[in-house]
């Protein structure tokens, strides 16, 4: 697995960061964002890793066109890959005596994305230029045409395009099997491992990227999300330490995320192979689900408050595992701290396990540590379930002072654990949900599991 997220690069530091309960929230310091209602987030630092280092010296070339969400992809497969023992052409560096460990037919790529947000400051230097030379100075179609769009590079679009992260990813490691791009919000890291477990499973691939990465450290990103009403407002007087209290997923007193961005990307093997080679299996995917359901009698993009959808996904997920809700041992839902979604998550869960078992099924909450990272969310939920299945340890819970009546969400410190199956599940902007169960490795007596 491979992470970039505001907690470090690598799997490693991202699980240290969750069981000694440290946050990344902080300041926003990619723009100034004083004058913004929301002036938190959870960014990854600006000198964590230079993505010309991160490529092949024969692909920096192609650098010039990677936005912040392709870079944060490629440098979370790059973590992925090493983390899993894997020589690709990405780590081979064009040398062709280097045997590969997997025929380049034979790997596919799966990774979520985001309606990635321009760079403004390409945006408004292109505009600048397409202002009328009267009094007025204002923006004319007209000079837009003939000169404002020649100050963008011609490359410019490919750098905003959400199927450009796995492009660039399934590029450098010469993956050429099924590849694919999911832009379904916070669902889309989640849906990218579940589309690239039935690749392995319907035999088209022996290997997949799969997860998901974006960034909301963008003015135009973060009013979006402000506008979608996801986020809590912030005074801008705020210490680092209050705003990491601001998010309180399944509170009581819930008042909304903060943004974030970053990547989680995992490499999902067919169990066979994985065994062969040896490699160190954190998990297996016994079973997935995933359905759409909102409540067209509000906006039409809030979810449905009884988790209709999350209802079904998790159900169908039970079966695809073909296990109980009762082994269930841990979920990780998604815990937005939006109290729309987070009741809704909290319905679907009541409903599926009923109220006497869910209070004693401890929830594994992400959000307060790096906030809401829409399309890497998800993604970022199944690295936590599977570093807590590899680990046999449930991390550090926090900002649970008031939780919802019948869920474990309190405050807690980091504990070990006896984990063999955990729930990752949890509803987007926009209706969208999806379950995951994932076993512990080895533990599964029918070998069906992707490693």
């Amino acid at each position: 697995m491979g992470t970039a997220t505001g907690l470090g690069i690598g799997c490693e530091s991202f699980w240290e960061a969750l069981v000694e309960g440290r946050s990344a929230i902080g300041r926003i310091q990619a723009f100034d964002a004083s004058a913004f209602p929301v002036s938190f987030g959870s960014e990854v630092a600006s000198d964590a890793f230079n993505i010309r280092q991160v490529v092949p010296k024969s692909y920096r070339k192609a650098t010039k066109v990677m936005c912040r969400d392709i870079e944060l992809a490629v440098v979370a497969a790059a973590q992925a890959v090493e983390d899993a023992g894997l020589v690709t052409k990405g780590t081979a560096n064009g040398s062709d005596d280097t045997p590969l460990t997997y025929d380049p037919a034979r790997m596919g790529c799966q990774i979520g994305a985001g309606l990635i947000v321009a760079d403004i400051d390409e945006l408004t230097a292109a505009f600048n230029i397409a202002r009328t030379d009267d009094e007025t100075r204002a923006f004319s179609y007209a000079k837009w045409g003939n000169s404002g769009m020649n100050d963008l590079t011609p490359l410019w679009l490919l750098k905003y395009l959400p199927n450009m992260l796995a492009c660039h990813v399934t590029i450098i490691h010469d993956c050429r099997g099924p590849s694919n791009t999911i832009t379904c919000s916070e669902a889309s890291g989640a849906l990218s491992v579940g589309e690239s477990m039935r690749v392995i499973e319907r035999g088209d691939a022996d290997l997949c990227f799969a997860g998901g990465a974006e960034s909301k450290m963008n003015m135009l990103a973060l009013l979006r999300q402000w506008h979608m009403e996801m986020l809590a407002e912030t005074d801008a007087g705020l210490t680092d330490e209050q705003a990491q209290a601001v998010v309180r997923p399944f509170g009581t007193d819930a008042i909304g995320s903060l943004p974030g961005e970053g990547a989680a990307l995992a490499i999902l093997e067919a169990q066979e192979t994985a065994v062969a080679r040896g490699t160190h299996i954190y998990a297996e995917i016994l079973g997935f689900g995933a359905g759409q359901s909102c409540d067209l009698k509000r906006s039409g993009l809030e979810p449905h408050p009884d988790g209709q959808g999350l209802q079904g996904a998790i159900r169908q997920a039970l079966a695809n595992a073909d296990v109980t809700a009762d082994r269930i041992d841990a979920i990780v839902p998604m815990g937005m701290g939006v109290a729309v979604y987070d009741t809704a998550e909290a319905a679907a869960l009541r409903a599926v396990f009923g109220p006497s078992r869910l209070e004693r099924i401890p929830l594994i909450t992400t959000k307060p540590n790096v906030g809401l990272c829409a399309a890497a969310s998800s993604a970022m939920d199944i690295a936590a379930a599977a570093c807590c299945l590899d680990r046999q340890m449930l991390p550090a819970r926090l900002n649970g002072s008031a939780p919802m009546p019948g869920l474990e969400a309190d405050s807690c410190g980091a504990r070990d654990a006896q984990l063999d199956r955990i729930l990752v599940c949890g509803c987007g902007f926009a209706g969208q949900n999806y379950a995951m169960i994932l076993g512990r490795a080895g533990y599964q007596d029918s070998g069906k599991g992707i490693g």
